[in-house]
C-alpha cells in the first residue's frame, strides 16, 4: 500500500514568509494519522522546513538538511546546495522519497527528490499530494487579495483539504 499524506505551501508576501501543512497521513484508503506536523522550525527558529512524502524518508532529510545548516553556520542558499551535491553521489539519498520546502526570511527552495533545489519566481512554494490546489489557491489570493501571507497560506490549505481526500483541515502555520 501507498502513504499518501500531506500538503506543505510556503508563501512569502511584504516581508513574511509563512508555511502551511496539514496534518493526514494516509495508507491506501485510510486515514492513519490526523494531526501529524509536517512544518517545523530549524536553525534556532530562523527557518521554516515542511517536508512531505514517506514519513521516515522525510525525516531522513530533514536531518540531512539541519546538519549541513550547522556545517554552514545557517546559511539557507549553501546548506540547501551542498544537500543537493550529497543526493547526487549518495546512494542512499537518491532513493529517499521525500520533498523538503525550507525558507529564511530572504530566500525559499523546494528541495526535490531527485536533488534539484529550486527557488521560487512568486514566492510560492508547494509540496505533496494537494499542493497543485494549494498553490492555485494561493496564486489567486495572492492577485486579488491582500490577505497576509500568513492568511493566504493558511486559506489556500483550507481550499486543498476541501478538494483533495489526501489532505485534512488540521493545519499549522508558521511565520517568520
Amino acid at each position: 500500500m501507498r502513504i499518501r499524506s500531506t500538503t506543505v505551501l510556503l508563501v512569502k508576501r511584504e516581508g513574511k514568509t509563512a508555511m502551511a501543512g496539514d496534518g493526514q497521513v494516509t495508507l491506501g484508503e485510510t486515514v492513519i494519522k490526523s494531526t501529524a506536523r509536517k512544518v517545523r522550525r530549524v536553525s534556532n527558529g530562523k527557518i521554516l522546513a515542511g517536508f512531505a512524502g514517506s514519513t521516515a524518508d522525510a525525516f531522513s532529510l530533514l536531518t540531512r538538511f539541519e546538519t549541513k545548516l550547522e556545517q554552514f553556520q545557517g546559511q539557507l542558499e549553501r546548506a540547501a546546495i551542498e544537500l543537493s551535491k550529497d543526493r547526487r553521489t549518495d546512494k542512499y539519498l537518491r532513493n529517499l522519497e521525500a520533498l523538503l520546502i525550507v525558507a529564511d526570511e530572504k530566500d525559499a527552495f523546494l528541495i526535490s527528490g531527485k536533488g534539484d533545489v529550486i527557488s521560487s519566481d512568486d514566492g510560492l512554494l508547494a509540496v505533496g499530494s494537494g499542493s497543485m490546489y494549494a498553490l492555485a489557491a494561493s496564486r489567486a489570493l495572492m492577485k486579488h487579495t491582500t490577505l497576509t501571507a500568513k492568511e493566504i497560506a493558511e486559506e489556500s490549505l483550507r481550499i486543498a483539504g476541501e478538494i483533495c481526500i489526501y489532505t485534512n483541515g488540521e493545519i499549522v502555520v508558521e511565520e517568520i
